[in-house]
């Protein structure tokens, strides 16, 4: 899961500073989050998903097509 949220926002050409700004978090928080330091909380999780547009299974790495839940 955290290679697939990295991957996302490097994707979309962000910071880690200013997806942590749209999803209201800190950016040393966010850091974490990428490093799988710490558990993303599950409203964190969805806010990404949503941002990215695609399913929190995909978020998951339970599947690798964005748009299906498994």
């Amino acid at each position: 899961m955290y290679p697939r949220i990295r991957d996302l926002r490097e994707d979309h050409d962000l910071s880690q500073k200013k997806l942590a700004d749209i999803i209201h978090c800190g950016q040393r928080i966010y850091s974490d989050y990428e490093r799988g330091r710490c558990n993303i909380p599950l409203g964190i999780l969805v806010a990404l998903a949503d941002y990215y547009d695609v399913s929190i299974d995909y978020m998951l790495s339970r599947t690798d097509n964005p748009k299906v839940n498994r």
